[in-house]
């Protein structure tokens, strides 16, 4: 099994093709839970859930924007809280979808966007069809083992606490360089 390499830092030690492959993108699609929270769910007593997201994430979000990247979250989550979240950074987003990778697809159908141009960020087995899918497959730190072999890259972050932030500041830093 191979354990995949951390993102480097503004694309320095990533001679295998990094920066090519990220000039080439068009669209970052991003899972929702474990990717923008850290996994845990907190359930009110009246069953209404609440999840814990990183405030820097948004500003990695803004960054990308403004070099005019595509975003999306891409979640088979059905709570309104992803898109609550969704709405707040202003991104789009596909929620309740049983085939994230169908769903994905449909997506960059319509923005005339290939699959090469893509970068994925997940971190669990429901993530596996888009990781393998994509030119950049990349997972968060604290990620289910068993996706690590089909991932390009891992964050150093772990979910919900600043993995999106830090997978958008790599990102940056090789866009604007």
């Amino acid at each position: 099994m191979r354990t995949p390499d951390f993102l480097p830092d503004g694309g320095g030690g990533a001679g295998d093709g990094f920066r090519e492959l990220v000039r080439s993108l068009r669209l970052v699609a991003f899972d929702f839970d474990g990717v923008f929270t850290d996994n845990a769910v907190y359930v009110q007593e009246d069953g209404r859930e609440l999840v814990r997201c990183s405030r820097g994430d948004g500003l990695g979000i803004g960054l990308l924007k403004g070099l005019g990247l595509g975003l999306v979250i891409v979640s088979t989550e059905t709570n309104p809280v992803v898109s609550a979240r969704a709405r707040k950074l202003a991104l789009e987003c596909v929620q309740g979808c049983s085939d994230k990778l169908a769903a994905l697809d449909q997506l960059l159908e319509r923005k005339g966007v290939e699959r090469g141009q893509t970068a994925f960020l997940g971190n669990d087995i429901n993530d596996l069809a888009c990781l393998r899918a994509v030119g950049l497959p990349v997972a968060v730190a604290d990620s289910h083992p068993d996706i690590l072999p089909h991932v390009r890259y891992r964050t150093r972050a772990p979910g919900g606490h600043g993995a999106v932030r830090e997978f958008c500041d790599s990102l940056h830093r090789v866009l604007t360089s």
